[in-house]
This record gives structure tokens, C-alpha cells and sequence, in this order.
């Protein structure tokens, strides 16, 4: 119960973090399948950071939110994440874009189905491919979790996800 307190709390402090003044937060959703057939949403609050270094078509996101895993006989699991990633657009602001960072998550258990995560803390190492799309954007991810072998056993698992982004 306490690791689900302190689930909770960081995604408190996360949101706090990312939120801005003028509400300049996007709304991010998506759905879809495991590497363990699992069904997996997510939904996190994410916006762009300032960094001048940065060439025009390079911008610089940071996420907060949940991941949720729809387990059998009731053995779901979730996560607390934060994803930063670096967007390359192309053809001007509102263009396709690729997208990859390297973040982390906070699982309520080790386990997802048959694998044995060895820690309720992975990397989250995540590749997408987006469009605009109406108001928003529409984007297909790969994202792989893994300890990276800070504790055996290191059973990682992937996530394939179409998702929405959503200015607010």
C-alpha cells in the first residue's frame, strides 16, 4: 500500500511540476497492446521546455502521468511516468514528427503477467512517429520497459500504442 501512496504522491509533485501558470499543458492519451498481449492505456500531461541550444525543427517535451495495465483475474498493474523527449518536426511547426527519449517509471508491482520485472522502477525508453491531426496530434509509439539490470531478473516488456495529443 505504501508504494501506491508514493505512486500517487509522485504523480502529484509530476503534474505540479509541469503545469504552467497560462495552462499550457497538453493532454495526451493512448491505447494498446503489450508484448504480453496485455491491453495498456496511458494518459499524461505534457509540455514543451524551453531550451535555447535547441535548433528550430529540435524541441524538448516533458510528460507526467499514468500507465495503466489491464491484467488477468485481476492482476492489473500501473505506473507513475516521466517522459521527457526530444521532437525533430519536419515542414514547419505543424509537421510530421519523430520522437524518442529515455524516461522512467514507477510500478505499483514487479510483475506484468509471466514476467518478473525484478523492481517496481524501469526505464522507459520510447520511439514515436506523429502527424497534426485536427486540434491535436496523432502518434504511434514503441516504448520498451527494463531495469537496465540494476536487479534480477531484468524481464522487460514493450508497449505499442496509437495515441492523441491535445492542447489545452
Amino acid at each position: 500500500m505504501n508504494r501506491r501512496k508514493n505512486v500517487a504522491a509522485g504523480l502529484l509533485a509530476g503534474l505540479a511540476l509541469i503545469g504552467s501558470p497560462a495552462g499550457l499543458a497538453d493532454l495526451y492519451l493512448d491505447g494498446g497492446i503489450t508484448s504480453e498481449s496485455t491491453a495498456v492505456a496511458r494518459i499524461e500531461l505534457d509540455t514543451f521546455i524551453a531550451f535555447e541550444p535547441l535548433p528550430p525543427p529540435l524541441t524538448l517535451r516533458l510528460g507526467t502521468g499514468l500507465l495503466l495495465l489491464q491484467g488477468r483475474e485481476e492482476q492489473h498493474n500501473a505506473a507513475w511516468l516521466v517522459t521527457p523527449a526530444l521532437r525533430w518536426t519536419f515542414g514547419g511547426e505543424r509537421g510530421v514528427f519523430v520522437e524518442g527519449g529515455i524516461g522512467a517509471a514507477l510500478f505499483l508491482e514487479s510483475r506484468l503477467e509471466s514476467r518478473e520485472l525484478g523492481s517496481a522502477f524501469q526505464f522507459q525508453d520510447r520511439l514515436a512517429l506523429g502527424a497534426p491531426l485536427g486540434a491535436g496530434e496523432l502518434a504511434l509509439s514503441l516504448t520498451h520497459y527494463s531495469n537496465a539490470g540494476i536487479r534480477s531478473p531484468n524481464e522487460g516488456f514493450e508497449t505499442l500504442t496509437l495515441g492523441y495529443r491535445l492542447a489545452l
